[in-house]
């Protein structure tokens, strides 16, 4: 594997990893950063929390373990399925800087 590339899908996993554990866990007091999680059901969270862990591993996995390479690019499909979908929860509630964000990491392709 590439260099640049593998670094960029390893951080990537690790972001969507600990933001997916983050959803299904929703700790009480969250931070003001992460209040954008108020409004969302726990069934929502949990979908959501669900599919950002399972594409973060689809996104890390297949390269070390050389099974399955194919997934990595649809994890990746999934997770930008995942950020359009923040952006129409965003573009609702008038949160632009949430907006940004989640294009931002949609708009990036480790490989």
């Amino acid at each position: 594997m590439n260099g640049v590339p593998w670094v960029l899908q390893v951080l990537l996993g690790v972001f969507f990893g600990f933001t997916g554990v983050m959803y299904c866990i929703v700790p009480p007091g969250l931070p003001a950063p992460m209040a954008r999680m108020d409004g969302l059901s726990g069934s929502l969270h949990f979908l959501i929390g669900t599919a950002e862990i399972l594409a973060a591993l689809g996104l890390v996995l297949p390269g070390p373990t050389r099974i399955a390479p194919r997934l990595a690019p649809l994890a990746a499909v999934g997770l930008v399925l995942v950020m359009a979908g923040g952006v129409i929860w965003h573009l609702g509630r008038g949160e632009a800087a949430s907006i940004v964000m989640n294009l931002t990491l949609a708009s990036l392709r480790p490989a």
